[in-house]
């Protein structure tokens, strides 16, 4: 694995915050304080600032990066952490400026998945996502191999040290994308079999230090690591539980998200995140206790649509209702009565038990029983079907389409419409051709 060279103590932290008036712009500074402590960082001193917009050159204005060094001297800081994306220009500026290391957000949240990964695939993922990031700023870490070095027998043609450098990196992405392949497939076997045992799948997935996983253990009886920290939990882990209808269903606990997910991680983690599109239902955990927790809502949705997974049924459920006064454990519907929210606490068990009921719930819908028709052009779907066990009688008509009565219920339905891509709901299709 390529990797920078870094000081053994590099933590003591100068953080720099600026404020902007665009709200895609802006992050949050005691996020962004939790941040550098899960890296392993020691937050000395903080800068803080505003402006219209980024400075082209270094981010900050020429007064701000004399105040960061001022601050990196007075409080013998050996790295400057950026609560924003940098550009490799940016990043090599600063550094040459302030003659010490800087890392943005991207290069900071990378660093914690890093650290936080176990499994190979997560391993694999993490570095995938490391050397996408670094491809673009190997001049900074590597400025002693920039060019080829003159001198006697050294002269002439051939490929700087740079270039053989890059070239090795994007050999060692592809190695690792096709590793991946592999997992992935590996994966979707795991998926299929779990359809053909009529298994649903339940995905948590939240902001992360919601308590997913605190909450996962609750439902699975598990010892998943749970801490109140961002990213306590970075690998996927998949448990069986049975509700209280008796209906086994499987239970995934997901990375958290957070505010602007580096691309390059979203892109990574794609694989691991197919647990989450391919879900039956998706239990978004949010931290009912937190001021920002419907921005942090939103951010959640956004990646959701990031990945594919904004149509998959979700209910809502308020965690840590244990810490907020007046509020208790219940289930709140729709006016057709359907299930939009659970307030539990994870920490207590208090509203598991409605968890448990609402999922129940869900799984109980009403079964589609009807006759279709397939034409020829349809094989796939057909097969899709006979697969799922949800016909239950063939036969021809005149011009040789298959009329099929098919019994199934509505997620199925649902899942199949996803992952055929029909661009309209099955049953409406289904209507149609029927």
């Amino acid at each position: 694995m390529f990797e920078l060279e870094r000081p053994q103590t590099g933590e003591r932290a100068i953080l720099v915050h600026l404020e902007f008036p665009f709200a895609a712009q802006r992050e949050e500074l005691d996020e962004f304080r939790e941040l550098a402590v899960s890296a392993g960082a020691i937050p000395v001193a903080v800068v803080v600032g505003s402006r219209k917009a980024p400075d082209p050159k270094f981010f900050v204005g020429t007064g701000k990066v004399a105040e960061i060094r001022d601050a990196i001297i007075n409080e013998e800081a050996e790295i400057v952490l950026f609560n924003h994306a940098l550009s490799p220009a940016q990043e090599r500026n600063l550094e040459r400026e302030l003659k010490c290391r800087v890392l943005d957000r991207t290069g900071l949240i990378l660093d914690i998945f890093a650290q936080r990964a176990q499994t190979h695939e997560g391993k694999l993922q993490v570095e995938l996502a490391q050397l996408v990031h670094m491809s673009t700023r190997l001049v900074r870490g590597w400025t002693h191999l920039e060019r080829q070095k003159g001198g006697i027998g050294l002269r002439g043609p051939g490929e700087t040290q740079l270039e053989t450098d890059r070239r090795l990196l994007n050999d060692r992405i592809k190695q690792i994308n096709k590793r991946l392949d592999k997992v992935k497939k590996q994966r979707d076997q795991g998926r299929r079999s779990r359809r053909r045992a009529d298994i649903p799948t339940v995905s948590l997935v939240g902001y992360t230090n919601a308590g997913k996983s605190t909450l996962f253990n609750r439902l699975s009886g598990s010892e998943v690591f749970a801490a109140d920290q961002l990213f306590a939990t970075l690998d996927p882990t998949l448990r069986r539980l049975e509700l209280p209808t008796g209906q086994p269903v499987i239970i995934a606990d997901t990375v958290g998200f957070i505010r602007h997910l580096p691309h390059d991680l979203v892109a990574a983690f794609r694989s691991t995140l197919e647990e989450t599109c391919q879900a039956d239902v998706l239990l978004h955990i949010i931290d009912a206790h937190d001021d920002e927790r419907q921005m942090h809502v939103e951010q959640v949705n956004e990646v959701l649509k990031e990945i594919g997974a904004e149509d998959v049924y979700q209910i809502q459920v308020y965690n840590k209702v244990d810490l907020i006064d007046e509020a208790s454990a219940r289930i709140e519907r729709d006016n057709n009565n359907k299930v939009l929210r659970v307030w539990v606490s994870a920490a207590t068990g208090e509203g598991v038990d409605l968890l448990q009921q609402a999922l129940a719930e869900v799984f109980q819908e009403e079964v589609f029983h009807e006759w279709i028709r397939l034409g020829p052009g349809d094989g796939r779907l057909r097969s899709r079907l006979f697969d799922m066990g949800a016909i239950r009688n063939e036969r021809f008509d005149d011009e040789g389409n298959w009329l099929l009565e098919i019994e199934l219920q509505q997620r199925d339905l649902n899942t199949l419409t996803r992952e055929e891509g029909l661009s309209l709901p099955i049953s409406s299709k289904m209507a149609e051709i029927g």
